[in-house]
């Protein structure tokens, strides 16, 4: 068979699979790396350690393919949105990848909000005033070493980075991951003059942007002999991970949300032209010409979970296989524990929190707590929270004017029963899981396909992608969940000083994790 390599580049591996014209995930490998935190509020990652990877999982899962007789006709990229890297203007990195999870630009999002800048730039970008985005990182960067600023060749992102690493030539990005900066006008089409005087960078320091379905011929000769593909190999730009994840689990039609929740979480729906929620509680991002992206990103997802395990269960030691397991035992117990978590409300924000606030400084608590709750509560309250959270955004996609009928899920918690019977209760809506769990990787592989001409209607992933028969929501834990969901947003508002101040006082030294 014929088929397209999709490469995502992600925040803690890169991961590759290829699929043909059938949709069916075929091969998968993941490349794992290691996210440093070296300070508070600092999230990094090694640049060239990244662009390694890329090659390393494009090696391997070309050669899967070849053992089984597979032809390799293309590959398209994915990216992780929001990072920032210096880079020479031969595309090589001069420092590390901030990620979206660097919250050192806070001050500056706060700025722009209290001078009534923020509304105007998020109306145009589509990407909200939050210390995730490049927009914030570089004025960050502007207030604390401008001649740096000035003096780097070019600024640019994960994208920018893998392009350069598999094919050389002149620094370009794709509009999905442009428009993910909070530096690019996604009506205009062009860099946006008051983000990049925001941010104190020239136009010239960023990079040529291109439709998601451009194709770039050839990879570089030490890239070709590596991965045994030819040096002429189509490379397809492609698009950001969080809208490739839509495409990959068929969520492209009008009504059907997609959720991916694994570690973190998201909700996203695609709509035909720039759509901005004029409360700025959503993100707009490209897909294609005529697919855009409109959501919310929450920084918790079934890390609330492992959280649980390495504090509640003496979880600390296991990785792999055993803190899986521990994960699954944990669920079970919570299982047995009825909706609502006997009166136990979780705000899950152990990594902060983004849409549909995107404030930064909050922090996790539980409110409620008594002395007959025990460690299933906390468990299932803290699931709980994370779904109320995904609740919020589908309220913020429904006072915009988008509906939802249908919600597909994908991501490592939802081979729980109880994340997406929850998720469906909070959502009040149905929900279908995809039958792989690689929507992103699968997403890529499918625009590669359509720029290459095997695929002509994106719009027919959603017949290509296999999902579950739809989880029907319980209707008593539905009404409990949308009775307590005002409880959620009025504690969260309560509680953001203590917590602003909380966190100021806190002088316990960062540890990185494994």
């Amino acid at each position: 068979m014929d088929v397209v390599v999709g490469l995502d580049s992600g925040t803690t591996a890169t991961k590759a699979v290829t699929a043909g014209a059938d949709g069916r995930v075929r091969d998968l490998v993941s490349v794992g790396y290691r996210l440093s935190v070296p300070a508070p509020g600092r999230a990094e990652l090694d640049a060239q350690r990244l662009a390694d990877a890329a090659v390393e999982a494009l090696a391997a899962v070309s050669a899967a393919a070849r053992e089984r007789g597979d032809r390799v006709v293309g590959v398209c990229l994915s990216a992780a949105m929001h990072g920032l890297v210096p880079m020479d203007d031969d595309g090589r990195p001069l420092g590390p990848v901030v990620t979206w999870a660097d919250d050192r630009a806070a001050g500056f999002a706060e700025a722009l909000r209290a001078d009534g800048r923020a509304g105007g730039l998020h109306t145009r970008t589509g990407t909200p005033v939050h210390p995730m985005s490049p927009l914030l990182k570089l004025a960050a960067l502007r207030a604390e070493d401008p001649d740096r600023l000035a003096s780097v060749p070019r600024w640019g992102g994960v994208k920018e980075l893998v392009v350069s690493a598999l094919r050389g030539g002149p620094q370009v990005l794709d509009r999905a991951c442009a428009s993910a900066t909070g530096l690019y006008g996604i009506r205009a089409g062009t860099w946006d003059t008051e983000a990049l005087d925001v941010a104190g960078v020239r136009a010239a320091q960023l990079g040529e942007v291109l439709p998601t379905t451009a194709v770039l011929p050839g990879l570089r000769p030490e890239v070709a002999a590596a991965t045994g593909l030819p040096r002429d190999t189509p490379l397809v730009i492609g698009a950001s991970d969080g809208v490739l994840a839509n495409l990959g689990i068929g969520a492209v039609r009008p009504e059907v949300a997609a959720v991916s929740l694994g570690t973190s979480g998201a909700m996203r729906v695609v709509v035909p032209a720039p759509t901005v929620d004029p409360a700025h509680r959503l993100f707009c991002y490209a897909l294609t010409e005529d697919h855009w992206v409109v959501g919310g990103a929450v920084n918790n997802g079934g890390s609330v979970v492992r959280w649980a395990a390495q504090a509640l269960a003496d979880g600390d030691a296991l990785v792999g296989e055993e803190a899986d397991e521990l994960d699954a035992r944990l669920l079970e117990e919570a299982a047995g524990v009825p909706a609502g978590s006997a009166g136990l409300l979780c705000l899950p924000y152990l990594l902060g929190e983004r849409a549909p606030w995107w404030r930064s400084g909050l922090r996790g608590a539980y409110v409620g707590l008594r002395r007959e709750h025990r460690r299933g509560h906390l468990v299932r309250a803290a699931v709980e929270g994370v779904c109320q959270q995904l609740a919020l955004v589908r309220d913020a996609f429904s006072a915009t004017g988008l509906p939802v009928t249908e919600v597909r899920a994908t991501g490592g918690a939802v081979a729980s029963p109880l994340w997406v019977s929850t998720l469906a209760a909070a959502l009040d809506l149905p929900v279908r899981v995809a039958d792989s769990p690689e929507g992103t990787g699968l997403g890529a592989c499918l625009l590669g396909l359509h720029a290459l001409g095997a695929l002509p209607d994106l719009d027919a992933a959603t017949a290509l992608v296999g999902v579950s028969d739809p989880v029907e929501p319980d209707p008593a834990a539905a009404d409990l969940y949308r009775r307590t969901r005002p409880l959620v947003e009025q504690s969260a508002r309560a509680l953001a000083d203590v917590l602003t101040t909380l966190d100021a006082l806190d002088d316990t030294p960062s540890q990185t994790p494994a």
